[in-house]
């Protein structure tokens, strides 16, 4: 009701994780509202299924408060962002319509508080990796947490040091203006680097950035927060 009295078709709705699999399957949305509790199938893996079907689907994570841990795993699969379920009528349907152009719903801060909370820990395998390189994981992620989505490349050796550079700041929260004023460059060559980044990592959006940024090494919890 709240979508469609603004403007925007709603093609399909589902009762648990595997009908909205299904759902999403049959009609090809642009943008899926996915709650993170839901019975049969849960919203996690209900959102990894749909992203595998069509990666040009966009997926925001609805939950009950922000600092979710299954909102951290999400949005490492690919989610483009999260609402709060008693979010207004009018966030609601500026979202998805934010979504559906290709931009990530998730403010590049809060994103960051997600990654120091719920990602790699000091007694995770992953602290002894280099910068850039994999981690070994052997065994299944523990809930909340979950694996790279296909086509997402952990190792940075593909970027160029000033990709580098983009994806480091891009880690710790920087927008593009800011990026741009940090680097010395036009706002217009800060996209071009972004835009390069995310092709050579198979990245959806700066949200994804900001995870892989973190689970890589590149950034460390607290470096470079403002």
């Amino acid at each position: 009701m709240i979508l469609t009295a603004r403007g925007i078709d709603v093609v399909g709705e589902a009762a648990d994780g595997a009908e909205a699999v299904a759902q999403a399957r049959r009609l090809r949305p642009d943008v899926v509202l996915m709650d993170i509790r839901m019975p049969v199938m849960d919203g996690l893996e209900a959102a990894r299924r749909v992203l595998a079907d069509d990666p040009d689907c966009r997926v925001i994570m609805l939950t009950t408060f922000d600092l979710d841990r299954y909102v951290y795993a999400a949005l490492a699969l690919g989610a483009s962002g999260f609402l709060l379920k008693d979010v207004t009528a009018a966030h609601l349907a500026a979202a998805v319509r934010l979504v559906a152009t290709g931009d990530a719903l998730l403010a590049p801060s809060i994103t960051r508080r997600l990654v120091e909370r719920f990602g790699p820990g000091p007694a995770d395998p992953a602290a002894d990796q280099a910068p850039g390189q994999a981690p070994d994981r052997t065994t299944d992620p523990e809930p909340g947490r979950a694996p790279q989505p296909p086509g997402v490349h952990r190792d940075l050796a593909a970027l160029t040091p000033r990709e580098l550079e983009v994806l480091t700041l891009l880690g710790r929260g920087r927008s593009n203006g800011e990026l741009a004023r940090e680097l010395t460059l036009s706002e217009a060559t800060v996209k071009t680097h972004v835009a390069r980044i995310f092709a050579k990592l198979g990245l959806r959006d700066r949200a994804q950035a900001v995870v892989l940024a973190y689970e890589t090494g590149l950034v460390a919890p607290g470096d470079g927060a403002d």
